[in-house]
């Protein structure tokens, strides 16, 4: 489903009339014109103003706030206000706010303070997306539906005992039996079996490590705990605004949500939305930003998805609100663009005076109009609306990352080998690797099927590996794609139990050895490796001994504890190959193994491109093609345009006809339309 209500890519941003005087609306509708905004995120968190209590409804604010954008010819991204209940519903509900850990009830005051599992938060969340639906449900302003806001921000859990009685119910669907629970669990290890339903409790504060199986299925109930509630408000405007999309602005980075399964979310929203923000003190920060796009776009299952927030400059809730620089809003927006947004929004419009987020930049800054921000702005607007051409475009990709939230969640447990082996460092290490060789990357599943479509499929990380997820890359391999597996890959199952014989595991067959044993290092301590005619790499925080099966060794250890021993391996496996890294290499190291299996796979690399000048393509159904060319240097940079798509094209943000090679400034951004 699209948002065929709003027929120009998305620009704009969260607006929020009830924290301003009604005389200054319609000054915001002028300045947004100006700007070039086409749509606005209404509602989000107006629970209390429309709902000033239980069950009486003051719409008539929003009535007017709602005709006075569409005669602007602004669309709405309406939401249903369910982040942030009222005061006076937490008075008479206290059982509604989240029980932590250590069961300790955090109090109203701030937002997302919400027991999931609340019989009456979701009598009320029902009760006011009920009363939205019937009244705005034609509106013509309205565009897309958005519920709640960014689910598992700032909490997603919640210990109580009616979040227990729905952890009993969940796993019984999911176990069906209490033999089945136990044998999952493995709660024969420390006599921790269950003989009655009601003896199983959410995992509270223990006195030392509490069951890792049990852990991780806590993990999976509190995100599909969230989703039941989200089903529940998206199937109601279903039915009352049908043929209005619905979505939920999700945080899909890493860096920003762990709690929420975004592959299973993926499929539930009608258009996956996506809220970003650079963490501004990172050297390379547009690298995590790349990383997120290309993971939003993944979930997406390539189909177009949206932006719904960014910062036009500082973030107030990191330890240092850094401003960006000129011209790097656009580039960060753009660059998501560049990897399949259908536009670029921003939280927020105007910059609230009083309140938590008073810091946070917005479009219209605290400075007002006479600013570099709203000038950029403005800018940016213009060079928005200049890109109509690309809607509907798809990202093109050169290599997909293999990742799995539920991996994530299971690695990340008490007492694993090494603390210093972190599932989410990996992930960003590899995908800059492959960023660094300008490749363009899509996020895949390890289930997934389609993975022939990639030359190269990379696995940063992989603790817990289904044997339906070993026989998908095994395929794959056998295939002709050219496969690398980073170190502690395959160990265990679904229930964190070690996969039977030599680790590792589900990945064996398909990597040709065993590790026959772990050798994390001490702090500080580095191992190097080397290999005939290859260059030397260094590896800190972890080596393995392997025993090759069938694999090749390409570079040995030559010190540490496992010295002499294999340390990168490549497996001959049907019409491609298999790679196995069992070091953590660090970024030159990666880039030397990156560079030799994209050789492997046939990917010719682009080398005469510096390195942070990132270069995207965008193709559409009738073949045209759109280079994306974002300078993140302070020095101009040229592209060959032959070696990508074409040689001639019109620049779309200048309006020039270039030919042959294009030239790009320090800071800028160039998008080239290179027709069919």
């Amino acid at each position: 489903m699209r948002m065929d209500r709003l027929d120009r890519l998305a620009f704009g941003g969260d607006y929020n009339p009830e924290q301003w005087p009604e005389e200054l609306w319609p000054e915001d509708v002028k300045l947004m014109r100006e700007a070039g905004v086409t749509m606005v995120s209404v509602g989000i968190f107006s629970w209390a103003a429309l709902e000033p209590s239980e069950g009486t409804f003051t719409f008539g604010w929003l009535d007017r706030v709602l005709d006075l954008l569409h005669e602007g010819g602004i669309r709405v991204d309406l939401a249903t206000p369910t982040v942030v209940p009222p005061a006076w519903f937490y008075r008479a509900h206290p059982e509604a706010l989240p029980t932590n850990r250590e069961g300790v009830r955090w109090e109203f005051g701030s937002r997302g303070a919400i027991c999931h599992s609340s019989d009456a938060y979701q009598r009320a969340a029902v009760r006011i997306t009920r009363a939205l639906a019937e009244r705005y449900g034609d509106h013509p302003a309205l565009a897309l539906w958005h519920v709640h806001n960014e689910y598992g921000v700032p909490v997603l859990a919640c210990y109580c005992d009616a979040s227990a009685a729905h952890f009993r119910r969940w796993l019984a669907d999911r176990h069906g039996t209490l033999d089945a629970l136990n044998s999952a669990w493995g709660t024969a290890f420390w006599g921790q079996r269950y003989g009655d339903w009601e003896e199983i409790q959410p995992p509270r504060l223990t006195p030392t490590v509490a069951n890792p199986a049990q852990r991780l299925d806590w993990a999976r109930f509190a995100s599909d705990a969230a989703l039941e509630n989200f089903r529940r408000e998206r199937d109601l405007l279903h039915e009352l605004s049908p043929g209005t999309p619905v979505t939920t602005n999700f945080m899909v980075s890493p860096t920003q949500c762990d709690s929420i399964d975004y592959w299973a979310w993926g499929r539930e929203v009608d258009l996956v939305t996506n809220d970003h923000y650079l963490v501004a003190e990172e050297d390379r920060n547009h690298v995590n930003l790349a990383m997120a796009a290309d993971m939003t776009r993944s979930v997406a299952g390539d189909k177009p998805w949206l932006l719904l927030e960014h910062s036009t400059s500082a973030v107030n809730w990191q330890p240092r609100g850094i401003a960006k620089r000129p011209g790097e809003m656009a580039r960060n927006s753009l660059a998501h663009v560049a990897r399949g947004s259908e536009g670029a929004m921003f939280f927020q419009w105007r910059a609230s005076r009083a309140g938590a987020e008073k810091f946070h930049s917005a479009m219209v800054p605290h400075a007002g109009t006479d600013s570099r921000v709203w000038r950029e702005v403005v800018q940016l607007g213009a060079d928005i609306a200049a890109l109509a051409p690309l809607r509907g475009s798809r990202t093109v990709a050169d290599a997909a990352v293999v990742w799995d939230w539920e991996s994530w969640w299971a690695q990340r447990l008490e007492w694993r080998p090494s603390d210093d082996l972190d599932t989410r460092e990996r992930a960003e290490s590899w995908y800059a690797a492959l960023y660094d060789l300008h490749l363009t990357t899509d996020f895949v599943h390890p289930e997934a099927p389609g993975l022939a479509r990639h030359p190269l499929v990379v696995v940063p990380s992989l603790y817990l590996a289904t044997a339906a997820a070993g026989e998908n890359l095994r395929r794959y391999a056998e295939g002709g794609g050219t496969l690398v597996v980073s170190c502690f890959s395959g160990i265990v199952d679904a229930d964190d139990a070690v996969h039977p014989g030599p680790h590792p595991g589900a990945l064996r067959d398909v990597l040709g050895l065993t590790v026959e044993e772990f050798q994390p290092l001490r702090a500080g301590e580095t191992v190097r490796l080397a290999g005939t005619g290859r260059p030397e790499l260094t590896a800190d925080v972890w080596a393995e001994t392997v025993v090759t099966s069938g694999a090749e060794p390409l570079w040995h250890y030559t010190d540490g504890p496992a010295a002499g021993g294999p340390a990168v391996t490549r497996h001959a496996l049907g019409e491609g190959a298999a790679w196995y890294v069992s070091a953590r290499l660090d970024r030159e190291g990666l880039g030397a193994v990156l560079t030799a299996a994209t050789a492997d796979a046939g990917i010719g690399l682009h080398d005469d491109l510096p390195t942070d000048v990132e270069v995207v393509r965008r193709v559409g159904a009738n073949g045209d093609g759109y280079l994306f060319v974002l300078n993140h240097t302070a020095a101009e940079a040229t592209v060959d345009l032959a070696a990508r798509g074409g040689a001639h094209g019109t620049e779309l943000l200048t309006g020039a006809r270039v030919t042959g090679r294009l030239a790009v400034p320090a800071g800028a951004v160039r998008v080239v339309h290179q027709p069919e």
